[in-house]
């Protein structure tokens, strides 16, 4: 029987939890197929181990948190935060195999970070940007969906926002964004979509920023810049400004973003980092940062809100489209112009997967001691 291919890279850095979802209390979560379980120690970091007790497989999410050790809700075998038993009941002397496994994990960017990977490849440098989370010249907030999709329909969402015309038609859509032109370009781990629009009128959303902001009304240029990270996220630097005011560069080219004045609009940026749970489901954290009207609490919570209200219209179609996948598993999508972005994307996560060159796509239970 031919082996399935594996849909995602294991040696890469998962978003597994929003920070304030960890704290003294156990967590389980999915993370590429793997079950774990994490929790926050006593030094305020936090650990992830297998959700399965070494002795007869009971989730240890079900046992309780003692310190910084873990007691299985079955039988009483402890385990320290490194996966190590540290005590059996009823005998003195511990098996010496009686581990499990121990993830890295960190925290950054607002982010709890897993390696479902090789451990030994876990390099802190490959956590992906997102600064604009925890930057204190931005403020934000954002939300984690689970969706049942296939993870890669997130980023082929996001990469090509042409659906934000029809999809969303009643918040940041209109006819714009679909005729607009873009410049795709890619690198060894990057995919980037730019589009420059210019002297249209704000749809809603942001006709209602840049008058809150700056108190203007009037006809604006409008700027998607998206960059996908293989394997799963996407910052999108998006924005309007008072037309004609410099926010579009010279020419409109991909790579003159820098030269961009947008000190007459209002600027924000999506982040989205997008995380497998199984072949067909997963967990979409997002944030939505800006760098306006900083000290405004209530906007914060306003622009969180209006953004999910945003993302459920995605998660509806995504989830539509996942069950239509399945009920025709042999079908091959065509592409168009506009999947430049998500092709270049793809490609970007087949070369991680394929330079893994693993048989499953699971590691056996216990298989790191």
């Amino acid at each position: 029987m031919k082996a399935e291919k594996p849909s995602f890279p294991l040696n890469a850095w998962y978003a597994a939890a929003y920070d304030v979802e960890v704290v003294r209390a156990l967590l389980p979560r999915t993370i590429c197929k793997q079950k774990l379980v994490m929790f926050r120690k006593t030094d305020g970091t936090v650990a992830a181990l297998e959700d399965a007790c070494w002795h007869r497989l009971l989730p240890l999410s079900m046992g309780r948190l003692d310190g910084d050790e873990l007691t299985c809700g079955y039988h009483g075998l402890v385990y320290n935060a490194q996966g190590r038993c540290t005590h059996m009941p009823s005998q003195e002397t511990l098996n010496p195999s009686a581990c499990v496994r121990a993830y890295p994990v960190l925290e950054k960017h607002r982010f709890v970070w897993v390696w479902p990977g090789d451990p030994a490849k876990a390099d802190p440098a490959l956590v992906p940007d997102l600064h604009w989370n925890d930057d204190a010249e931005w403020a934000g907030d954002g939300k984690m969906i689970k969706v049942k999709c296939d993870y890669r329909l997130v980023v082929d969402n996001l990469m090509d926002l042409t659906h934000e015309t029809f999809v969303h038609s009643s918040s940041i859509g209109q006819r714009a964004v679909a005729e607009a032109p873009f410049v795709a370009t890619h690198g060894d781990r990057t995919a980037t979509v730019t589009r420059w629009m210019e002297n249209i009128d704000a749809p809603p959303f942001w006709a209602g920023q840049i008058n809150h902001s700056l108190g203007y009304q009037g006809p604006v240029d409008r700027w998607q810049v998206i960059k996908f990270e293989a394997p799963c996220t996407v910052t999108i630097d998006v924005g309007v400004a008072e037309a004609g005011t410099g926010a579009v560069p010279p020419g409109g080219n991909a790579g003159d973003a820098c030269l961009s004045n947008r000190s007459r609009g209002v600027n924000g940026f999506v982040l989205n980092t997008i995380t497998p749970e199984t072949d067909g489901t997963c967990h979409y954290f997002w944030a939505f940062a800006r760098n306006y009207c900083l000290g405004e609490q209530r906007l914060t919570h306003q622009l969180r809100e209006g953004v999910a209200s945003i993302f459920r219209e995605d998660e509806h179609v995504l989830e539509a489209q996942q069950i239509a996948m399945d009920e025709h598993p042999d079908h091959q999508f065509y592409n168009l112009n506009i999947d430049a972005g998500s092709m270049w994307a793809r490609k970007l996560i087949d070369k991680m997967i394929s330079k893994e060159a693993r048989p499953s796509a699971v590691i056996p239970i216990r298989s790191a001691a």
